[in-house]
């Protein structure tokens, strides 16, 4: 499977997530560093990348991100403590 679509989620400054999706994981990290990103981002920063997850296509990295959307923080903290790039 060819993942041309990333779910990811940052680990903000004020400790708190966003999850979202690209096409270009690198470039999207550097727009939100400088706050370029999603308005929730802003001011954030920096930022830590601690999950991502590869998709073939838009439509199912967008129904991932909102089923991650939805978790609560600590289901959160718990995927990415499971499987995420680093505890």
């Amino acid at each position: 499977m060819t993942s041309s679509w990333t779910v990811y989620i940052l680990h903000c400054q004020d400790t708190s997530y966003y999850t979202g999706i690209t096409n270009d994981l690198p470039k999207r990290i550097a727009d939100h560093e400088k706050g370029l990103g999603a308005k929730y981002t802003r001011g954030r920063g920096p930022f830590t990348l601690v999950y991502q997850e590869g998709f073939p296509d838009r439509s199912l990295a967008s129904k991932r991100e909102y089923a991650l959307k939805k978790l609560s923080r600590a289901a959160k903290q718990q995927l990415i403590e499971e499987k995420g790039l680093c505890a």
